[in-house]
């Protein structure tokens, strides 16, 4: 394979995202072991615990490459690269700190360094399996990956978080590389090559699709056990179904820090104040963020992850806030962390609302039908009615 060819070019970007899709978690234990420092210390913090990252990264993918090479070992990583993909879809577990704060940049270093080293192993495998044994491939596609995923970790994160199809791309992404990855393991690649070329498009496609509608439908039965399980208690009854001006009390405003979802906040002031008696009614806001990787909260303290999910939920709400403050309404703000459908719709059947707003972010029927976005999976899960506002 060489620099001009373009199986080159496309495993190379195979690389880059795959390696940027998994990498979210690290760039979190980055970011978090390093915060409670004196701003000078969390920059060298994050500079020399990323750079000894970096190189122990490369290290270990250059051994997988090598180990990759023996029989039925790609066959065992395609496997393991197919259900890390499929978990990449699920909700995240909702995990609590256990590392102690870093208070010195030892410290931070350390946590930074034996973080990386325990999360690593999906990146590895992924990146060496798409390096397809090119040691030059692998290394440009590091070099170019890891310093992005470190120094643009917020903005990916963010990224990933307002578009969740990043992250469905990515999974099918993962699912395409391990049926690559099996039909070149030395058991079977000269059978393949022979009698079954055809395997070289049909494996890594059904690899691809197996992974997202697998995942999508274990993420939709883990939703729905979660918006059961959480719906089954402190209900207030009976929840007024009708959406007359004068029966509509309480109002849940889900809001992400987005302009649809400043919209949203707008059209439920207008709305209120449209009602008989708007001084009666009750307005919540709440921002719901999905909860770190248990993974990833391992190696960061409690307080940390509190700090970190506080200042996200603020910066979410102070634009709903702000327009709140301007009309002089009274409002409660609710900063939660859980899976933002079940979370949304479990708060408002706890609180007695009649309703839900939020915003939509102008999916397309196709990513909608791919994914789900939060509104839609909201409205689907709700035992409360959702006015959805463009």
């Amino acid at each position: 394979m060489t620099v001009s060819s373009p199986e080159f070019w496309v495993a190379l970007m195979q690389i880059i995202g795959v390696n940027i899709v998994l990498s979210g978690d690290n760039a979190v234990v980055i970011a978090l072991a390093a915060r409670s420092l004196p701003a000078r210390q969390q920059k060298l913090a994050v500079a020399w615990g990323s750079g000894a990252a970096v190189v122990m990264r490369i290290v270990l993918t250059i051994v997988a490459v090598e180990l990759l090479r023996l029989p039925y070992l790609k066959l065992v990583g395609a496997a393991l690269l197919l259900w890390i993909a499929i978990q990449l879809l699920l909700p995240e577990r909702d995990g609590e700190g256990h590392a102690e704060t870093s208070t010195n940049l030892i410290s931070a270093i350390k946590t930074i360094l034996v973080a990386d080293l325990v999360m690593s192993l999906d990146n590895v495998i992924a990146v060496a399996a798409a390096a397809k044994d090119s040691l030059t491939l692998l290394i440009i596609g590091l070099a170019i990956s890891i310093p992005l995923v470190v120094f643009a970790s917020t903005l990916l994160l963010k990224l990933m978080g307002r578009f969740p199809i990043i992250i469905t791309i990515g999974a099918a992404l993962l699912g395409w590389v391990a049926g690559e990855m099996a039909i070149t393991d030395p058991v079977v690649k000269d059978t393949v090559d022979a009698q079954l070329a055809y395997l070289h498009y049909v494996a890594p496609a059904l690899g691809a699709l197996g992974v997202v509608l697998l995942g999508r439908f274990l993420a939709e039965r883990a939703e729905r056990a979660a918006v059961t399980a959480a719906t089954a208690v402190e209900v207030p009854q009976p929840l007024v179904p009708s959406l007359e001006p004068h029966a509509v009390q309480r109002v849940l405003v889900a809001v992400d820090g987005s302009e649809h979802a400043l919209r949203a906040a707008k059209y439920a002031l207008e709305m209120r104040d449209r009602m008989r008696e708007p001084e009666r009614v009750e307005l919540h806001v709440v921002n719901a963020q999905p909860p770190l990787p248990r993974d990833a909260t391992t190696f960061v303290a409690n307080e940390s992850l509190q700090d970190y999910h506080r200042e996200q939920g603020d910066a979410a709400v102070g634009p709903t806030r702000s327009l709140f403050d301007a009309a002089g309404v009274p409002y409660k703000v609710h900063e939660l962390v859980g899976e933002p459908p079940a979370t949304i719709a479990e708060l408002a059947a706890r609180l007695g609302c009649q309703l839900i707003v939020m915003g939509t972010r102008g999916l397309g029927a196709g990513a909608v039908a791919l994914i789900g976005s939060v509104a839609q999976r909201t409205l689907e899960r709700s035992t409360v009615p959702v006015l959805l506002v463009r």
